[in-house]
């Protein structure tokens, strides 16, 4: 069995989910939530495995429940609003569910799950980035340094350079739990695994060069161990 929840301020759509999940045999309700802290409270200590989340909530957006969660379920979204779908996408939703919708929609989320499964088993860490009005799929393996440039960053990779309009102090959190990232600089992120020498004041990743920021240089040798 598949334990899920349904996070939504709005009871009709618990009903309706309910009603699409009792049709698949496999799936067992373990609690509904009307707002995002009644859903911590739920997720709290759980074995949660599948959360239905809407998106416009009081208090708390669902997105920004998500970004709270130090290891979110596999989620599938339930919105009104179809402009949240790329950012949901960033976030490695399942899928994007635009209401209303009819059970077919439905079961092709649903039949998504064992698909996701498969591919995190194989890309566990592969997350998306917005870049010119396109999804890029990263590795962060081949992610070798994220540098802010005002407004945005700018992520090198081994075989490209994407720009995205995020906060530096975003990545750095979200990177946290996906490899061996750490900030050497107010204005730089790298790779600690893409690393190919330190001399002085600057780090060598393959042929980029980046400096390192006094207040961080003695947390990055003792990292390194050196």
């Amino acid at each position: 069995m598949m334990k899920f929840i349904i996070i939504d301020d709005e009871p009709i759509a618990h009903r309706i989910i309910e009603g699409y999940c009792e049709k698949i045999t496999y799936l067992e309700k373990c609690g509904n939530a009307y707002d995002a802290f009644e859903a911590m409270e739920l997720l709290h200590g759980s074995d949660i495995e599948l959360i239905f989340l809407d998106i416009n909530m009081p208090k708390i957006s669902g997105f920004e429940l998500l970004r709270s969660l130090s290891k979110a379920p596999k989620v599938i979204v339930t919105s009104a609003y179809k402009e949240f779908a790329v950012e949901g996408f960033e976030l490695n939703v399942v899928d994007y569910l635009l209401k209303p919708f009819g059970f077919p929609r439905f079961l092709s989320a649903i039949n998504k799950l064992d698909d996701v499964s498969e591919e995190r088993k194989e890309t566990k860490n592969q997350f998306f980035v917005k870049a010119d009005k396109k999804l890029v799929s990263i590795d962060p393996k081949d992610l070798l340094i994220i540098e802010a440039l005002g407004n945005y960053v700018k992520l090198v990779l081994k075989e490209q350079t994407i720009v995205s309009y995020q906060k530096l102090s975003y990545y750095e959190d979200f990177l946290k739990d996906k490899g061996s990232f750490m900030r050497i600089h107010k204005s730089f992120i790298i790779n600690e695994n893409c690393i190919s020498s330190i001399e002085g004041n600057t780090v060598q990743l393959l042929d980029h060069q980046v400096p390192i920021g006094q207040k961080y240089k003695k947390q990055l040798l003792d990292k390194l161990c050196i």
